[in-house]
Protein backbone atom coordinates (compact mmCIF):
# COMPACT_ATOMS: atom_id res chain seq x y z
CA UNK A 1 0.00 0.00 0.00
CA UNK A 2 1.20 3.00 -1.23
CA UNK A 3 -0.26 7.03 -1.40
CA UNK A 4 -3.38 6.39 0.98
CA UNK A 5 -4.55 3.49 -2.02
CA UNK A 6 -6.18 0.36 -1.39
CA UNK A 7 -4.14 -2.85 -2.68
CA UNK A 8 -7.57 -4.38 -1.90
CA UNK A 9 -9.42 -5.05 -5.39
CA UNK A 10 -12.94 -5.38 -3.52
CA UNK A 11 -12.25 -1.85 -2.42
CA UNK A 12 -10.76 -0.50 -5.69
CA UNK A 13 -13.82 -1.56 -7.34
CA UNK A 14 -16.32 0.12 -4.69
CA UNK A 15 -14.28 2.80 -5.33
CA UNK A 16 -15.40 3.27 -8.96
CA UNK A 17 -18.26 5.97 -9.56
CA UNK A 18 -20.09 3.50 -11.80
CA UNK A 19 -20.11 0.71 -9.34
CA UNK A 20 -21.54 1.66 -6.64
CA UNK A 21 -25.18 1.67 -7.27
CA UNK A 22 -25.01 -1.69 -8.57
CA UNK A 23 -23.59 -3.37 -5.92
CA UNK A 24 -26.13 -5.31 -5.13
CA UNK A 25 -28.91 -7.07 -6.98
CA UNK A 26 -31.90 -5.14 -7.92
CA UNK A 27 -34.29 -7.57 -5.42
CA UNK A 28 -31.57 -6.25 -2.39
CA UNK A 29 -32.68 -3.80 0.42
CA UNK A 30 -29.63 -2.14 -0.42
CA UNK A 31 -29.71 -1.72 -3.99
CA UNK A 32 -29.20 1.86 -5.06
CA UNK A 33 -27.96 2.74 -1.64
CA UNK A 34 -25.05 5.38 -2.29
CA UNK A 35 -21.47 4.80 -0.76
CA UNK A 36 -18.91 6.98 1.39
CA UNK A 37 -15.48 7.00 2.40
CA UNK A 38 -13.77 6.86 5.27
CA UNK A 39 -10.06 7.80 5.41
CA UNK A 40 -8.19 6.41 8.49
CA UNK A 41 -5.30 8.04 10.80
CA UNK A 42 -2.79 5.87 8.43
CA UNK A 43 -3.80 7.22 5.33
CA UNK A 44 -6.03 4.03 3.86
CA UNK A 45 -9.04 4.54 2.89
CA UNK A 46 -12.27 2.85 3.86
CA UNK A 47 -15.71 2.88 1.58
CA UNK A 48 -18.50 2.04 3.29
CA UNK A 49 -22.83 2.21 2.21
CA UNK A 50 -23.88 4.79 3.88
CA UNK A 51 -27.31 4.75 6.00
CA UNK A 52 -30.89 3.35 4.63
CA UNK A 53 -33.88 4.91 6.26
CA UNK A 54 -37.17 2.77 6.20
CA UNK A 55 -39.50 4.54 3.58
CA UNK A 56 -42.90 5.33 4.55
CA UNK A 57 -45.76 2.84 4.56
CA UNK A 58 -47.79 5.41 2.37
CA UNK A 59 -45.53 4.88 -0.53
CA UNK A 60 -46.35 1.19 -0.90
CA UNK A 61 -49.05 -0.27 -3.13
CA UNK A 62 -51.64 -2.94 -0.89
CA UNK A 63 -51.54 -6.25 -2.38
CA UNK A 64 -53.03 -8.33 0.14
CA UNK A 65 -53.53 -8.31 4.17
CA UNK A 66 -51.78 -11.51 6.05
CA UNK A 67 -52.79 -12.12 9.49
CA UNK A 68 -50.00 -13.55 11.73
CA UNK A 69 -50.13 -17.53 12.98
CA UNK A 70 -48.12 -19.21 15.82
CA UNK A 71 -45.05 -20.65 14.42
CA UNK A 72 -44.87 -18.22 11.28
CA UNK A 73 -41.49 -17.06 9.42
CA UNK A 74 -41.42 -14.29 7.80
CA UNK A 75 -39.23 -16.15 4.37
CA UNK A 76 -42.04 -18.09 4.12
CA UNK A 77 -44.88 -15.34 3.89
CA UNK A 78 -42.61 -13.74 1.46
CA UNK A 79 -42.13 -16.99 -0.45
CA UNK A 80 -46.10 -17.41 -0.29
CA UNK A 81 -47.37 -13.78 -1.51
CA UNK A 82 -44.16 -12.34 -3.40
CA UNK A 83 -42.39 -15.52 -5.03
CA UNK A 84 -39.45 -15.33 -2.89
CA UNK A 85 -38.21 -15.51 0.59
CA UNK A 86 -35.45 -13.43 0.26
CA UNK A 87 -38.05 -10.52 -0.54
CA UNK A 88 -38.70 -10.66 3.17
CA UNK A 89 -37.23 -7.26 4.10
CA UNK A 90 -40.11 -5.75 1.75
CA UNK A 91 -42.72 -6.81 3.94
CA UNK A 92 -40.68 -5.88 7.20
CA UNK A 93 -40.83 -2.04 5.46
CA UNK A 94 -44.05 -2.01 4.01
CA UNK A 95 -44.85 -2.70 7.69
CA UNK A 96 -42.27 -0.26 8.83
CA UNK A 97 -40.26 -3.01 10.85
CA UNK A 98 -37.09 -1.66 11.94
CA UNK A 99 -36.77 -5.58 13.00
CA UNK A 100 -38.66 -8.05 10.63
CA UNK A 101 -38.45 -10.60 13.55
CA UNK A 102 -40.92 -8.39 15.78
CA UNK A 103 -43.12 -8.92 12.86
CA UNK A 104 -44.36 -12.23 14.04
CA UNK A 105 -44.29 -11.75 17.86
CA UNK A 106 -47.85 -11.22 18.00
CA UNK A 107 -50.42 -13.60 16.72
CA UNK A 108 -53.25 -12.59 14.10
CA UNK A 109 -51.20 -9.29 13.79
CA UNK A 110 -52.06 -8.20 10.14
CA UNK A 111 -49.45 -7.67 8.06
CA UNK A 112 -49.27 -5.48 4.77
CA UNK A 113 -48.07 -7.47 1.67
CA UNK A 114 -47.70 -4.90 -1.21
CA UNK A 115 -45.96 -3.61 -4.56
CA UNK A 116 -42.46 -2.49 -4.37
CA UNK A 117 -41.90 1.01 -2.63
CA UNK A 118 -43.27 3.98 -5.21
CA UNK A 119 -45.31 1.34 -7.61
CA UNK A 120 -48.70 2.04 -7.89
CA UNK A 121 -51.21 -0.57 -9.09
CA UNK A 122 -54.37 -2.63 -8.41
CA UNK A 123 -54.95 -4.84 -4.84
CA UNK A 124 -54.91 -7.90 -6.14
Amino acid sequence: MSNGVSNDPVQAMLAQTSLQKNLFTATSRYYGLDTGTLTKPDGTSVIFLKRRFLPPPERFQLLHEHSVTQGERLDNIAAKYLGDPELFWRIADANRAMRPEDLLQTVGRILRITLPEGIAGAAL
